[in-house]
């Protein structure tokens, strides 16, 4: 079996990142936009279009507000064994980390996995990060 983690530093507080985090169906609107483009919830699971042209049927393991983790397998015929883990961890009052792993079988597939996960921790940076702070202001004068 392969594990890959990913370590993803986020420029937003804690709780707005688990609250898309923990939006099960709206990946490809609040989590990871461009690199998804849809989800259809499905009961339990969500079914994932990528960017990419695959699909993925993508069961709810856990839901854990406390600890602000989900967790999720994929069922495919493909791949003998997928399961992942994300958590967001604080870190300060603005930022926070989160923390993916996923274990997968064949791990001839986890070099493609690895590629597709950082190209979607991209995609999360970019969706989550508060926006920069613009300062206004005009200054005058002329250089000497």
């Amino acid at each position: 079996m392969a594990s890959i983690h990913k370590d993803i530093p986020i420029d937003a507080p804690a709780h707005d990142v688990w609250d898309a985090v923990r939006d099960f169906g709206a990946l490809h609107r609040r989590l990871v936009p461009g690199f998804v483009l849809d989800t259809k919830l499905d009961g339990e699971a969500r079914i994932v279009s990528f960017a990419n042209g695959t699909m993925a049927r993508e069961l709810l393991v856990d839901c854990d507000d406390a600890r602000r983790r989900l967790v999720y397998a994929v069922i495919s015929e493909r791949i003998k064994q997928h399961s992942a883990s994300v958590q967001v961890i604080a870190e300060g009052e603005g930022c926070c980390r989160l923390v993916w792993t996923v274990d997968v079988l064949p791990p001839e597939i986890a070099p493609y996995m690895n590629g597709q996960m950082d190209q979607a921790a991209l995609a999360m940076q970019k969706a989550l990060a508060r926006p920069a702070k613009v300062e206004s202001g005009f200054a005058s004068g002329r250089a000497k």
